[in-house]
């Protein structure tokens, strides 16, 4: 071998830990929603701030992800400042929050959002539905929660709206806030599943009978058997791309410390990491919310931030196995 022949083969031998490196590099978009709609509540939800400073962009990078852009923040635009009503100004800020999704998404990419609840999971559902041009694709919902939020003004106890979203996005109630939204499309019952639900309103109860929902237990999700596996691909099967919402009182109560609504019983983060790096091995999966993550005073010692971020670093070492 001639003196330029050896000096090109280093070169190329020292390219390839960088080319295999760059392969298992998966695209993240964050974005964060602070709107919740809570009437007795700040209009502003400190949850995303919460988990964002946590040095979330240097801790993806560490995971094997790589910012396709800097985090961004959901707000009002300032010609709907004026509007009034929580609910109301909470959907227009998913409508923002779906233009955010929309122009950040890209081939082979996880868009992660910072969720102040789970009603901010129908801007998610609208900007995966809709491209710039309005076409529409078949999206998936994989719902973590405790609780089924699929209750209707009709059979809701607490009146809460924060109970209702699920059943809002399959069009089943307050449908001027879904198109709002600009979710025009109501999901199919086919396109949802729930995960480690075991507390639902009696009414709400009956309803998950009458759609005979697909659904998989906290065993399940512990074991990631073959229960979960076949209720996952069959969803999976039947749409364009999955979105993963995971509400915080999912998990044990110990992991989510200040969470008003936590559930006794529920997956630790690292076995809800685990069953959500498996969704995220399936290129469908392309995006996972967190929402509801106790902030700040209600988690001194960071336990809540610390759940969240094993869930955003699960997704990514599943996708990493693409």
């Amino acid at each position: 071998m001639n003196k330029k022949s050896a000096v090109l083969a280093t070169v190329l031998a020292a390219c390839l830990p960088l080319t295999t490196m760059a392969a298992d590099t998966i695209k993240i978009d964050v974005i964060k929603n602070p709107y919740g709609g809570g009437r007795n509540t700040p209009e502003l939800s400190t949850n995303p701030d919460y988990i964002h400073a946590a040095g979330l962009e240097r801790l993806i990078e560490g995971w094997g992800g790589e910012l396709i852009r800097p985090v961004q923040d959901v707000r009002l635009k300032p010609e709907q400042e004026h509007h009034y009503g929580e609910w109301n100004r909470m959907a227009l800020a998913n409508a923002n929050f779906a233009d955010k999704v929309r122009e950040g998404l890209q081939d082979d990419m996880i868009t992660v959002g910072l969720e102040a609840n789970c009603n901010d999971l129908l801007g998610m559902l609208s900007g995966l539905k809709y491209d710039s041009d309005g076409n529409a694709r078949k999206v998936g919902l994989v719902f973590y929660d405790s609780h089924g939020d699929f209750n209707v003004p009709e059979t809701t106890l607490s009146g809460m709206l924060g109970g209702m979203p699920v059943a809002v996005a399959a069009g089943h109630a307050l449908h001027n806030l879904r198109n709002t939204t600009g979710l025009t499309e109501p999901l199919p019952m086919s396109h949802i599943m729930w995960g480690g639900v075991r507390d639902l309103d009696p009414l709400e109860a009956d309803r998950f009978r009458e759609y005979e929902v697909r659904q998989v237990s906290v065993q399940d999700i512990r074991e990631i058997n073959d229960n979960f596996r076949n209720q996952f691909n069959a969803l999976a099967d039947e749409v364009d791309v999955v979105y993963v919402h995971v509400d915080m009182d999912v998990l044990e109560p110990n992991e989510v410390p200040g969470h008003g609504l936590a559930v006794p019983d529920g997956p630790s983060s690292k076995a809800l990491a685990a069953a959500i790096g498996v969704m995220f091995e399936n290129p469908k999966t392309v995006a996972l919310g967190i929402a509801s993550t106790p902030s700040f005073n209600a988690d001194p010692d960071g336990v809540s931030r610390q759940a969240a971020l094993n869930l955003i670093e699960g997704a990514i070492k599943g996708a990493q196995t693409r």
